[in-house]
């Protein structure tokens, strides 16, 4: 039982918000076409034909009703025998069961025969795989079962068991190209025999998170349906903002529990790994703490298994223990499964976890999502945040705070310390990508026009200044910039029209760069914006040429400065642009007014992690920020020879539109160190000619 307190009073949450997006509110993600199909179920709906389909869309965008509408076109109309549905655990199976699309304008219903329904057969994963061979042996269509099942039934019959059928794999994140990942493997291996059709379906796909999903020659032959986190929040009809932050505190995170967590609003917390360095080792007790933390403990309910906790105000609140994995915890997990906790805001008030309530895992009502510890996954980050952007009515605002503990000068292990704070500025950067509208970047010309669909401000479009369009339905921001190469090849404009937050997300994760353009004073923006980000692209994408490379490089660097402009604008407090759902545009539009001509070379001058370090200071404790950056400076930063032939080639850049090679002497940094890499070169070649 936790021990009563005297830590009852609620504190006002003090989160620093890395990023905090205004939303429209416009209603047009839940609005449906004549067939019951929403804005992105449409989108994919239109790509039913291709063989190799992938949907990329965010949690609570109706993937699942999506894959219904294609399966079902599939089975009628494109000669497949079966459709089978591959899920990564039993749970997310409900996720297909039937549906009467029919009433809604479809001209079929969604149907399982319940036996086929594997997820909600009795037995482990293994044991199923006689059920799949009676359901290919079957005249019944359709299956659902857990990826596991799959790869076991794949194992014992083959490939070409599933000639003709359409495998469909939901949270396709899971999937690795890595040869220990055996159903990528198989994945592979379906793909190499081409006689099956794949739609594979995720709301976080970054091929920058950890390890490839696919081989690319193998993603090559996908067809992507990309539906941005902005058009699904955009689109709702009540949920107007979202704030992403970190806290970072010192000593027992349950001490300091109360500063960033607020009762009165349904939350999830997620309580570190037991091999975390925030970890206390002693999970039921962190649980216990929380709940003294917040008031006094009243008791058990009898029927849900939930807390009952008292706050100083005399309010008592239910909190659900997903932590202790005694019996109670089977008693909780079946009660968070009832038809109550989607209909019944007063349902739970607090869900405390640890490894449960992630993926999956559907509480609309969930407006704050608290994680205690640096998560190393990007997409396990993603999915957290997931659970808070359900929209429903009465609730207007949602966040995700991600606790975490700052080094200390006695810690043993600060080296790990300060790497798990670069991983949570790094993941905090890629969803501030990943959050704001998608860009159409344009060069600048004299003879450019207005583009249809987009709107210019209120003074309209202006053939000599800087315009900044949006594209309201779509959510689409077109910005003109001068000097902006133009991708050729068709591999490039698709990785330039789907691909570039991926690209950031690699970009923001190579620790040199981050450490460099978070606290060396020296650095010169253009060595991480044309040098490190270059260097990513090429190595990402090597058929490519140079042309093609530095289009993409362009766009990619354009779309993280651009954002991180757009929130410092945001974070000095304008009055132009707080508040309301067009503060996001506001600011790029600020930013491209407050300067004379937007152009590649500007943005390129742009330390893009500058604004990521002021919400840094202002979160850590000062003596904390000082060590981090003393242990970071204390590295020996060298030039290498791949960077060096890099920083050549932009100086072979320089001299054709100067007519002079950069000079060491210069007072440019960005040109003395093009200078460098000469120099560096020179010596190579001279000391390799010495023998």
């Amino acid at each position: 039982m936790p021990k009563k307190t005297d830590k009852n009073t609620m504190t006002k949450h003090t989160t620093v918000p890395s990023v905090s997006v205004n939303y429209a509110r416009t209603g047009r993600s839940k609005s449906s076409n004549e067939l019951g199909m929403r804005p992105m179920q449409e989108s994919a709906y239109e790509k039913r034909g291709e063989q190799y389909l992938l949907i990329k869309s965010p949690p609570a965008s109706g993937k699942s009703r999506a894959l219904m509408f294609i399966a079902l076109d599939k089975l009628e109309n494109q000669g497949l025998d079966k459709a089978i549905i591959l899920v990564p655990e039993k749970s997310i199976g409900s996720s297909f069961n039937n549906e009467p699309l029919s009433q809604f304008g479809f001209w079929a219903d969604w149907e399982v025969v319940p036996k086929w329904n594997l997820c909600n057969a009795p037995g482990e994963d293994g044991g199923k795989v006689n059920s799949v061979q009676s359901f290919l042996d079957s005249d019944d269509r359709i299956l659902v079962c857990t990826h596991a099942t799959f790869r076991f039934a794949v194992d014992r019959f083959g490939v070409g068991a599933f000639d003709h059928c359409l495998i469909a794999v939901d949270e396709f994140h899971h999937v690795s190209a890595n040869p220990d990942n055996k159903l990528g493997a198989q994945l592979g291996e379906l793909i190499a025999r081409d006689k099956a059709h794949i739609v594979a379906m995720t709301g976080s796909y970054f091929r920058g998170d950890a390890e490839a999903v696919l081989a690319p020659e193998d993603e090559n032959k996908f067809e992507t349906v990309t539906y941005t986190y902005y058009e699904q929040l955009n689109g709702y009809e009540y949920l107007k903002t979202l704030d992403i932050g970190y806290y970072f505190y010192s000593g027992s995170y349950a001490d300091e529990i109360l500063n960033v967590l607020d009762a009165n609003e349904k939350t999830i917390i997620h309580i570190p790994n037991v091999n975390s360095r925030e970890s206390t080792k002693d999970k039921i007790k962190e649980m216990e703490d929380i709940i003294g933390s917040l008031g006094d403990w009243q008791g058990v309910d009898p029927d849900t298994g939930f807390h009952l906790v008292k706050l100083s105000n005399g309010k008592i609140i239910k909190i659900a223990d997903l932590v202790d994995d005694d019996a109670k915890r089977d008693k909780v997990s079946v009660a968070l499964k009832v038809p109550e906790l989607k209909n019944n805001r007063d349902y739970v008030d607090i869900i405390i976890a640890l490894g449960m309530a992630k993926e999956g895992f559907d509480w609309v009502w969930c407006e704050h999502a608290l994680t205690v510890g640096y998560r190393s996954s990007l997409t396990e980050i993603i999915q957290i945040i997931g659970r808070t952007t359900r929209d429903v009515e009465g609730k207007t605002h949602a966040r995700f705070t991600n606790l975490i503990a700052e080094p200390e000068a006695s810690q043993d292990t600060v080296t790990d310390a300060v790497n798990d704070t670069l991983k949570a500025i790094s993941a905090s950067l890629l969803m501030e990508q990943v959050l704001a509208p998608k860009f159409n970047f344009t060069p600048k010309n004299r003879e450019n026009q207005p583009v249809e669909g987009y709107d210019y401000g209120e003074e309209g479009y202006k053939p000599d200044a800087n315009n900044v369009g949006v594209n309201e339905s779509t959510g689409q921001i077109q910005i003109e910039i001068k000097g902006l190469v133009e991708p050729k090849s068709v591999e490039a404009q698709r990785i330039c029209e789907d691909d570039l937050n991926e690209l950031v997300a690699a970009f923001v994760q190579d620790k040199p760069s981050l450490e460099r353009g978070l606290f060396d004073d020296e650095v010169v923006p253009e060595e991480l914006t044309q040098v490190k980000m270059g260097k990513i692209i090429k190595d990402k994408h090597p058929d490519l040429d140079e042309e093609d490379i530095e289009a993409i490089r362009q766009r990619a660097i354009a779309a993280l400065n651009i954002t991180q402009q757009a929130k410092k604008v945001i974070n000095e407090g304008n009055d132009s642009v707080i508040g309301g759902s067009t503060a996001f545009v506001d600011g790029v539009r600020k930013f491209a007014m407050d300067v004379r001509d937007l152009d590649i070379d500007l943005i390129d001058s742009i330390n893009p992690f500058s604004e990521a370090y002021a919400i840094l200071a202002k979160s850590m404790n000062e003596e904390s920020l000082k060590q981090v950056s003393a242990v970071i400076s204390a590295k020996k930063v060298s030039l290498s020879e791949d960077e060096a032939r890099e920083l050549v080639k932009r100086a072979l850049k320089f001299k054709t539109e100067r007519g002079r090679l950069p000079e060491l002497t210069a007072a440019d940094p960005w040109e003395k160190r093009m200078a460098e890499g000469i120099a560096f070169l020179s010596r190579k070649v001279s000391e390799e000619s010495n023998g």
